[in-house]
């Protein structure tokens, strides 16, 4: 396994990272923690989470997957060995402390909820799961101004920060943001003295390329590395899409929710990218989650899967290096197909 610095911290996380969304809605506790097991195993030392999940949001299932990964925890009595990210949800959840948003007071209470869900007394990695403000997250094209922002990122860096101060949270971090609101957080901390964000968790993937431009180059200069979700595109990059979608995977099941990965133009750019790994002899799952691996600006790549096959295959991802005839032809797709599931 490979390891990068967060950020500017002393953590050292593995460059594969454990997403865990199925568990507790596709993945039922032994399933998972066999998967939290061969993940530890095979040298990944980061799992990401979220009170959230899991996913598709239910009310039923909400804070599921921490329980999970939580009484994991306690069973293998291992908890310093790991890297432990978990996020604060965003408004828009109504059945969540009775509509979810940003605010200091709702922020003291979700962690204080996920701490004892995952049976821990500290998170190594808390993030800001969306935006407070109405912005391009999940999806979102064009650009909707709106004066109303919500609780101000001032407060939920505010109220980030006391958690630091009061050692329930190590570092903090920030997912499905822009750069507007990535350098503001940068400006406030700078300003205020305030936690500096140290992650972003956005989407990223040969169908999702949008991170390179603008915050890519944040990352690079102010030492705030990417936490790629969505590396295969909700499974769109593994080829099993490409012929028919089966019922019981993940988009047959909930493409309803996730439209972004099902439109024509997604289709016809992972029928491209089939043809190059075919050409060169990789899986479809191995190029797309070597080319996401390999960028510069990445500090970890959060793999998922359902099966322990699936799993396995995307560990093996970590050993597969593309040649630059294949990075060559990658660009190539991409210019006439650019970021179909943005």
């Amino acid at each position: 396994m490979k390891y990068n610095k967060l950020g500017n911290t002393e953590l050292d996380v593995s460059l594969l990272c454990l997403g865990t969304m199925t568990f507790g809605e596709q993945n039922n506790e032994k399933e998972a923690h066999e998967q939290l097991d061969y993940a530890i195993a095979q040298g990944i030392n980061f799992i990401d989470t979220a009170e959230m999940y899991a996913v598709p949001p239910r009310e039923n299932t909400q804070g599921k997957t921490e329980e999970i990964i939580g009484t994991w925890l306690s069973k293998r009595n291992n908890r310093e060995k790991i890297i432990l990210a978990t996020k604060v949800a965003g408004p828009g959840m109504e059945y969540l402390r009775g509509g979810s948003h940003l605010s200091k007071n709702q922020i003291f209470k979700a962690i204080d909820s996920s701490l004892v869900r995952l049976k821990t007394d500290y998170i190594d990695l808390y993030q800001v799961h969306w935006p407070e403000r109405k912005s391009n997250f999940f999806g979102k094209l064009g650009y909707e101004y709106s004066q109303d922002l919500g609780v101000s990122i001032q407060e939920t860096l505010e109220a980030m920060s006391a958690l630091v101060k009061l050692g329930k949270v190590k570092h903090i971090g920030i997912s499905n943001e822009t750069p507007w609101g990535t350098n503001k957080y940068i400006q406030l901390a700078k300003d205020m003295g305030l936690e500096k964000v140290v992650s972003i968790q956005n989407p990223y993937s040969l169908l999702n390329r949008i991170y390179e431009v603008g915050l890519a180059e944040i990352s690079q200069h102010e030492d705030i590395g990417l936490l790629a979700y969505s590396p295969l595109g909700f499974g769109q990059l593994t080829g099993k899409y490409i012929n028919k979608t089966e019922k019981n995977t993940r988009l047959g099941l909930y493409g309803d929710w996730f439209t972004r990965f099902s439109n024509i133009r997604c289709l016809n750019a992972v029928k491209e990218y089939s043809k190059i790994a075919n050409k060169h002899k990789i899986s479809l799952t191995h190029l797309a989650l070597s080319f996401v691996n390999n960028q510069p600006f990445v500090t970890s790549n959060i793999i998922g899967a359902t099966t322990m096959e699936q799993l396995k295959e995307n560990i093996e991802s970590i050993n597969i290096n593309l040649s630059s005839e294949i990075l060559e032809e990658i660009n190539e797709v991409h210019l006439k197909q650019p970021n179909p599931a943005p």
